[in-house]
C-alpha cells in the first residue's frame, strides 16, 4: 500500500545523493522558497479580503473624510495593509537568487572533484570521473530550475500585491 511512496522517497534520496552536499542544500532552499511562496497565496486567498473589509469597515465609520487628517489616516491605513501585503517577499527573492548561485557553487565543488581524480588517477578515466561530472551538472540544473519556478510565481504575486494595494486606495477615496 505505501510501497509507491518508499521507492519515491528512496528516488529523490539517490537524486540527492547524484548531486552532493549541495544539491541538498538547494532542496532545502527550495521547500523554504516553495513555503513562503504558499503562505503568501493562502494569504491571498483568504487573510486578505478580511483586512480590506475591516480597513473599508474602519475607513467608511469616520465622519470626515476630506480633512488633511483624513487623507493622512487614509494613506496610513493603506501603508497597514500594503505592509501586510509585502510580508516575507523579499525573503522569497533572496531564496530565489540564491538557488543559482547554490547551483554554481555545486558545479565549483564538480570541477574540483573532477581535477582532484585526474591528478589522482593521472589519466582521464570517465568511469572515475563521473562522480564529480554528475555533482557538477545537477546542482546547476536544480538550481535554475528552481529559481525559475520561484521567479514566475513571486512575479505573479508581486503583480497581485500591487493591484490590490491600488485597488483598496481608489476604493477608500472614493468610497
Amino acid at each position: 500500500m505505501w510501497f509507491w511512496l518508499i521507492e519515491e522517497v528512496e528516488s529523490v534520496r539517490r537524486f540527492l545523493g547524484l548531486g552532493g552536499d549541495v544539491l541538498v542544500a538547494i532542496f532545502f532552499l527550495t521547500l523554504l522558497m516553495w513555503a513562503l511562496l504558499l503562505e503568501r497565496w493562502f494569504y491571498f486567498v483568504t487573510v486578505y479580503p478580511k483586512q480590506v473589509r475591516e480597513t473599508k469597515k474602519s475607513w467608511l465609520a469616520r465622519t470626515d473624510h476630506l480633512s488633511w487628517s483624513a487623507k493622512q489616516i487614509r494613506r496610513e491605513m493603506v501603508s497597514r495593509v500594503a505592509m501586510a501585503v509585502d510580508k516575507g517577499m523579499p525573503i522569497i527573492k533572496v531564496l530565489i537568487a540564491l538557488c543559482p548561485l547554490m547551483g554554481l557553487l555545486g558545479t565549483v565543488v564538480g570541477m574540483v572533484q573532477v581535477f582532484d581524480t585526474l591528478a589522482v588517477t593521472g589519466t582521464g578515466s570517465p568511469r572515475a570521473m563521473a562522480s564529480g561530472i554528475s555533482k557538477a551538472t545537477i546542482p546547476t540544473m536544480a538550481g535554475m530550475i528552481a529559481s525559475l519556478s520561484g521567479l514566475f510565481f513571486v512575479n505573479q504575486l508581486d503583480h497581485k500585491a500591487k493591484l490590490a494595494v491600488d485597488k483598496l486606495e481608489d476604493n477608500l477615496k472614493h468610497g
